[in-house]
């Protein structure tokens, strides 16, 4: 709990950069670290930041050229279910 605190509070609490672009950055860094589990749950939450299905493409992009294609594969996979969910597809 207290991480979850921390995390949303001291994190998500600091205006100094905004929620779409701060989604879009956890979207990088998760996809990066390989953590599909919360890349699924962080792409749902960039989609009600404001993100679009376009920005989501490129920072799966930017996770390929920075990570590798089989990551940003498995990128592509959880955002394909997450849009599909949402009828965005």
């Amino acid at each position: 709990m207290a991480m979850t605190a921390w995390c949303w509070g001291f994190g998500w609490g600091d205006d100094a950069i905004d929620p779409k672009t701060r989604s879009l950055m956890n979207l990088t860094m998760i996809g990066a670290l390989g953590k599909m589990h919360e890349w699924e749950t962080h792409c749902c939450g960039a989609l009600n930041n404001g993100v679009s299905k376009e920005e989501i493409r490129a920072a799966i992009h930017v996770i390929g050229i920075y990570c590798g294609v089989p990551q940003a594969l498995e990128c592509f996979r959880v955002a394909r279910k997450v849009l599909e969910e949402r009828k965005l597809l």
